[in-house]
């Protein structure tokens, strides 16, 4: 059973939120004051969580900017300012997805379980012969048929956003575009050293194999189907 984080002030509100998403199968845990979010997640796991914009205590978006930094947990901005710019901004920061009050509940589902898939699309059943990962955001770990690597924030996040997307090609601009949303400099030569470090890892629990393709003059692309390795080494 998947488990849900309402972070929400209007009680009426995260009461229903919590009694479609309990009838939807899920686990609910409320919390309604900003304050509680980090420490709460520092303590106990959830799969999702929904996040209020306003909160007394913190805001919705500084919530999500420190989450960022230690964690990939999937994130519902939930929000009654529709503006363009708070939507990207949120975004931008690390948002999965946005929901805009007011809103109906079963589309709020809805969109929880449209997050959890892309999140975990090993759930989903492959063609014969491609291989399925399975992505842990929560201790950034990935694992297939039994053997499993440990991955830094970054691997992690460069991994799933090219398995979510398998064969379409990243550019060194985009990844960094996705990867680092607090908009730091970093050079080209950045995403290619993690790009080293994450086939050397999933190489050791995927022997002969490669899946994170390099495609010359225009980036990275992830390829599920089983290919052995070319001998020759892929450049960087």
């Amino acid at each position: 059973m998947s488990h849900i984080l309402i972070v929400e002030d209007e009680l009426k509100l995260a009461r229903l939120e919590a009694d479609y998403l309990q009838n939807a199968g899920f686990d609910t845990d409320c919390l309604s004051n900003g304050l509680e979010v980090l420490p709460w997640l520092k303590a106990n796991h959830t799969d999702l969580i929904l996040l209020d914009l306003m909160l007394p205590g913190r805001d919705g978006l500084d919530i999500c900017r420190e989450l960022r930094s230690f964690s990939a947990v999937p994130i519902i901005m939930v929000t009654a300012r529709i503006e363009e710019i708070d939507r990207l901004l949120g975004l931008e920061l690390g948002a999965d997805d946005y929901i805009c009050k007011p809103f109906s509940p079963r589309e709020m589902v809805a969109r929880v379980k449209a997050v959890l898939r892309r999140q975990h699309p090993q759930t989903v059943d492959a063609p014969v012969g491609v291989l399925k990962l399975k992505l842990d955001p929560h201790s950034f770990r990935v694992s297939v048929e039994g053997h499993e690597a440990e991955l830094t924030l970054v691997e992690f996040q460069l991994l799933q956003v090219l398995y979510q997307q398998p064969g379409r090609i990243f550019s060194r601009s985009k990844l960094m575009d996705l990867i680092y949303q607090d908009q730091r400099i970093v050079s080209d030569r950045t995403i290619d050293s993690h790009i080293k470090k994450l086939r050397k890892k999933l190489a050791d629990i995927v022997p002969g194999r490669e899946l994170v393709h390099s495609v010359y003059g225009a980036g990275y692309r992830y390829d599920p189907q089983d290919k052995v390795f070319d001998p020759k080494p892929s450049s960087y």
